[in-house]
Parts: structure tokens; sequence; C-alpha cells
């Protein structure tokens, strides 16, 4: 068996849940107005667009620094269809890999994207599981 992850997610009123992190951060989860909410948090299926970002670039800021590559700036872009009918999910995902710096190892950065989607990051292997991924790598040049 492996290893599990325990997360205390608690109302707190209307349509607000306060929900805990192994981090020690809590965060504060909402229903926008349209919903009955207050919009004072996050919203549970965008969180898992920022959960898919933030584990394959903490993949690549790790293969940026290993590799010793030179790198201004490194941003994610998640675009996500919801289905149309309930329960909604996502069917596609578009993932951006921006990368801007003035001497770019492009072979490189490719490289360490491709390991992060193929073989490190178990959240993109997740929505594998239900949705088609399409990454795209843009390089700006300084």
């Amino acid at each position: 068996m492996g290893t599990t992850n325990h997360i205390s997610t608690k109302w707190i009123g209307g349509m607000a849940f306060e929900s805990n992190n192994p981090s020690g951060h809590d965060l504060t989860i909402d229903a926008g107005p349209e919903d009955g909410g207050q919009g004072a948090g996050y919203r549970p299926k965008a969180l898992m667009l920022s959960g898919l970002a933030g584990c394959s670039g903490l993949d690549v800021a790790s293969l940026i620094k290993k590799m010793k590559l030179e790198v201004d700036d490194f941003h994610i872009e998640t675009i996500a269809n919801l289905t149309d009918e309930h329960p909604r999910y996502y069917d596609h995902v578009v993932i951006e890999y921006h990368f801007h710096g003035s001497n770019l190892s492009e072979e490189k950065l490719q490289r360490a994207v491709d390991l992060s989607v193929e073989k490190y990051c178990g959240v993109m292997e997740m929505f594998r599981r239900f949705a088609e991924l399409e990454i795209k790598v843009f390089f700006h040049e300084n």
C-alpha cells in the first residue's frame, strides 16, 4: 500500500469550507455569488488546474536547476474545457509552458517538460485518466 494523504475540510458557513494541507497552510473554498456563495475562496475545479500546473511546474523548476539552465521567467497557462452535462468535468486540457530568457536551451527545456509530462508528474497522470491533454511549449527570447 502506498502513501496516504489525509485532508480535513470543514464547513465554515454559507457555501464556504476551510481545507488544510500537509504544508501547514489552510485554504478557503467557496462558490461564486451565482451559486449562492460569497466568492471568498478558491473554486474546486480551478484548484485542480492549479494543482496540475503546480505539480508539473515543480518538476520543471527542479530540472532547470539540475540542468543548470538559464531561464529568466517561466509560467504555465492551463486552459481547460468543461463538459456541458452534469457532472461537469474537464474533458480537454491545454497546458502551455512559457519560457523567457536571452539564452534559452530549447532542446533541454523541452526535455524537462517531456520528463514531467511523461514520467514524473502524478497529477498529470491523474488528469490523463479523464481528459485529453495537449502540451505546448513556447520559447520567448528576450
